[in-house]
């Protein structure tokens, strides 16, 4: 499974394994940019290696097309739509 900008994922690996992120930016290949609104804020988002992120199969469209378009996430908008999805998937850190 191919991982997209507005994504949400599950840390593997990391001081942050099992943590929920939104991915907010692809480097290349191997790396991609990924953040919760909380520890890892929107105007520092978190380095990290594909391999150790596990997709859920979820993206919010409406993050996507705002990253895409270069317009930038708030940090409540995205606390917002991971508490969501932790309290109806029941699983979380």
């Amino acid at each position: 499974m191919e991982i997209e900008t507005g994504d949400i994922v599950y840390s593997k690996a990391g001081r942050d394994t099992g943590h929920v992120f939104i991915v907010c930016g692809i480097i290349d290949r191997n790396f991609v940019l990924v953040t919760d609104g909380d520890l890892r804020r929107v105007e520092k988002p978190k380095k990290k290696r594909l391999k150790h992120l596990k997709p859920t199969g979820l993206s919010v469209d409406s993050m996507k097309n705002r990253i895409d378009s270069g317009i930038r996430l708030g940090n409540a908008e995205v606390r917002k739509v991971l508490a969501e999805f932790v309290q109806a998937d029941g699983k979380g850190e």
